[in-house]
């Protein structure tokens, strides 16, 4: 199954499915990266780190655009998980900026270099959301899942 199908699949099923979905999908994105510049193909890396950076950030938007608000009206928490969630994904986007850098150089060795710190950065940051946050929005979203999913489906469409 590919990873927009069992995206899809898994949208269907509940908060945590759905985003966990997504972050596996994303890390799917960053194998093709890595393996185009391992190939030294420099115009296939450029393509598939252009896929790569626009599904990164539509999870993070994703998250920060409707999720994290959702959790934070339901719970009044505003200033706990998500506010260091927002943190992280900033540090993300101060790497993904020199990974793009480095691709418009056409510097392979640099993409990976700075990869694998983006790569510490999310697997870090998976396990908390995956372990802690997602979690508790699926309880604290529960009643309001389908409505929120239908405007998660519609932001991957608008994106």
């Amino acid at each position: 199954m590919s990873n927009e199908a069992q995206h899809t699949a898994a949208s269907a099923a509940s908060l945590v499915d759905y985003f966990t979905s997504d972050h596996r999908s994303c890390d799917g994105g960053w194998a093709d990266v890595e393996a185009a510049a391992d190939a030294g193909d420099l115009p296939s890396m450029a393509e598939h780190w252009q896929r790569f950076q626009n599904a990164l950030l539509r999870h993070l938007g994703k998250e920060e655009q409707l999720m994290f608000p959702a959790f934070e009206a339901a719970t009044g928490m505003t200033s706990g998980p998500t506010q260091v969630m927002r943190s992280e994904h900033e540090q993300m986007r101060g790497v993904l900026t020199q990974m793009s850098a480095a691709v418009e150089r056409g510097d392979a060795d640099e993409l990976i270099d700075q990869g694998d710190t983006l790569n510490i950065l999310i697997q870090q940051h998976n396990m908390k959301e995956e372990g802690m946050l997602y979690p508790m929005a699926e309880r604290a979203l529960q009643v309001d899942w389908p409505e929120l999913r239908g405007r998660l489906d519609a932001f991957e469409l608008d994106t």
